[in-house]
């Protein structure tokens, strides 16, 4: 994957020994040690080779889990822009992502599909950034019913 590979895609050969971004990456700071970071990677890809794009998505599908991520998800434009697409992938820790990346790197399949996309030119530009999830907002529970409380002027009837 290009969060993985590097930045370029002319440059893959040189860019699969890349430790990127390791100085960033150890530079993390966060206080709650369950902490999971997210590499949301935005995608410009080729509008006219949109199921291009989509089976590479796909085959990370596959690959992804196999190698240690947690894939959220891949996305493509469904309307507005149609060159932006958009990969997440959750790890539990640093440690867990840099385990990931070694076994990506050994995977022939990732690099099978990593090939095919420079070769078909479907992305044109990448970019990546690591997140972190703000307590409370991912993953809640949907409250299907209000508390009585929640609504002071109601009768409490339907």
């Amino acid at each position: 994957m290009f969060f993985l590979f590097g930045e370029r895609l002319s440059v893959w050969a040189s860019a699969v020994d890349k430790d990127y971004p390791g100085s960033l990456l150890a530079s993390t700071h966060t206080s709650n040690k369950d902490m999971t970071i997210t590499c949301f990677i935005r995608y410009e890809i080729d509008p006219y080779q949109r199921e291009a794009f989509k089976e590479y998505a796909e085959n990370w599908g596959r690959i992804i889990p196999r190698c240690g991520g947690r894939l959220v998800g891949y996305f493509l434009p469904y309307e507005g822009s149609n060159n932006v697409a958009w990969g997440l992938i959750a790890f539990d820790s640093l440690a867990s992502y840099e385990a990931y990346r070694k076994k990506l790197k050994a995977d022939a399949e990732a690099r099978k599909n990593f090939e095919s996309a420079v070769a078909k030119r479907i992305i044109l530009r990448e970019e990546r950034t690591f997140v972190e999830a703000v307590d409370g907002t991912c993953n809640s529970p949907l409250h299907l019913k209000e508390p009585d409380d929640a609504h002071p002027n109601s009768s409490g009837t339907s």
